[in-house]
């Protein structure tokens, strides 16, 4: 409701040294997810918590971990003992981008928590600073699975203490294979923690993961995946080849309304591929996807943040987690894999409260994932055409539909007009 949404964190039970931080970080008022997950996460509850991206799922679970904490410190000093060896809270996320962006929300919310030691340990980069962080006290670990495992096998991660577990974008781990590492990881902590779980969705293997690793949780679910992105405009186009398709994506980049851009690929090969073709092209353009170096990935987001990079060309996986306001356009060159994929990509832009544009390049090939695409969001992609760029292949025998066509305005500025829908009832028809 909207008096939920509205509720100030003070109302929450949170202590003072969060809520200042909040302030100073300028959040005034929490979210949905924020209202309907903190206080059932301060009591213990276990939870399955599905929230869209950009709703504020992060603080949702940082700033219970961190109440956690600072009760934790209190009891400890009452018992006259020092800190509990090893981390209280355990944080897993699929990607070192992601687990990145969640130490970084621990440490802004966790700003005026005296001595907060927050350690993330993420493949990609040296051993020496993660051993270090691991030796000392610790209050919070973030951490891939795969690296958290390697330092379990060395006996230097000690998840004995751990109070409460969190699964990042649970979904996207199993996706990647990590379920084994997932179950290895939960059975090294005690019975009695509290374990709270993200997902896009709930079903199939993310399901049975929960019913495995949570007691009684509690359910939470904010915002539809058609409510979702409200401010984002979606569009599709429909390319006849590739070579159609590179002539769309040419003319969208060179409009004025694009700020900064990220365009997705399918596969690291076709990351590297177009973007090459498309620093060739003048534009200030870099990859990033799994295949590169930790080091070369920091300096492509910094560059990303400090506006040197107009076009980021990325896998799925490499761009989970970026959060720049300043993306104004997401553009679908490959298709993702799942329906999921697509709602996650085109969060990146249309943040913090900015609009935002999403378009999708689909050759007649792609019209089966279009579709599941728009079951899964309960929307529909409108169809577009760009003058001069319209397909030359109808989208079903008979005349072409027309879809809205972008024409040149009386200054000579391109602009649209609306002219007719190119849907069938089971959304657009693809060219054959």
């Amino acid at each position: 409701s909207p008096e939920r949404r509205r509720m100030s964190f003070e109302t929450l039970g949170l202590h003072t040294a969060l809520t200042s931080a909040l302030s100073i970080a300028g959040y005034t008022a929490a979210t949905d997810v924020q209202t309907r997950a903190i206080p059932p996460a301060l009591e213990g509850r276990d939870l399955m918590v599905s929230s869209s991206t950009g709703s504020g799922k992060t603080a949702s679970f940082a700033l219970p971990a961190l109440m956690r904490v600072l009760k934790g410190r209190e009891a400890a000093q009452r018992r006259e003992k020092g800190m509990a060896h090893g981390p209280r809270v355990l944080v897993l996320a699929p990607t070192r981008e992601l687990a990145m962006q969640v130490s970084k929300a621990f440490s802004n919310y966790g700003r005026n928590v005296q001595g907060l030691r927050v350690a993330t340990v993420v493949g990609g980069v040296p051993y020496g600073a993660q051993l270090k962080a691991l030796r000392g006290p610790l209050d919070i670990l973030i951490a891939t699975p795969g690296r958290l495992m390697d330092h379990m096998a060395n006996g230097k991660a000690v998840l004995a203490n751990i109070e409460m577990l969190v699964l990042d974008e649970a979904d996207r781990m199993l996706d990647m294979g990590f379920i084994d590492d997932i179950h290895h990881i939960a059975a090294a902590t005690p019975a009695t923690r509290q374990t709270v779980l993200y997902s896009a969705t709930f079903g199939g293997h993310v399901g049975r993961l929960a019913e495995q690793l949570l007691r009684d949780p509690l359910r939470v679910e904010v915002d539809s995946q058609t409510e979702a992105h409200a401010d984002i405009e979606q569009r599709l186009h429909w390319a006849d080849d590739l070579m159609h398709k590179n002539a769309l994506l040419d003319h969208i980049l060179t409009e004025r309304s694009v700020e900064q851009a990220v365009v997705f690929t399918s596969t690291q090969r076709d990351a590297d591929w177009l973007a090459d073709r498309l620093a060739e092209a003048g534009h200030a353009v870099a990859a990033l996807h799994g295949g590169m170096p930790q080091g070369r990935r920091t300096r492509v987001l910094e560059g990303l943040r400090r506006r040197q990079l107009r076009v980021l060309v990325a896998t799925d996986v490499a761009a989970r987690g970026i959060d720049v306001p300043t993306i104004s356009h997401v553009i679908n060159y490959g298709l993702p894999m799942k329906a999921e994929d697509y709602v996650h990509r085109i969060g990146r832009t249309g943040r913090a409260g900015r609009s935002g544009l999403a378009v999708t390049l689909a050759e007649r090939r792609d019209a089966g994932m279009v579709q599941r695409i728009q079951r899964f969001t309960t929307q529909r992609i409108p169809a577009a055409t760009i003058a001069g760029l319209e397909p030359k292949r109808a989208a079903e025998p008979g005349p072409r539909p027309a879809g809205r066509s972008f024409g040149p305005r009386p200054n000579g500025r391109p602009g649209f007009k609306p002219a007719g829908k190119s849907f069938s009832k089971n959304g657009p028809r693809a060219p054959r």
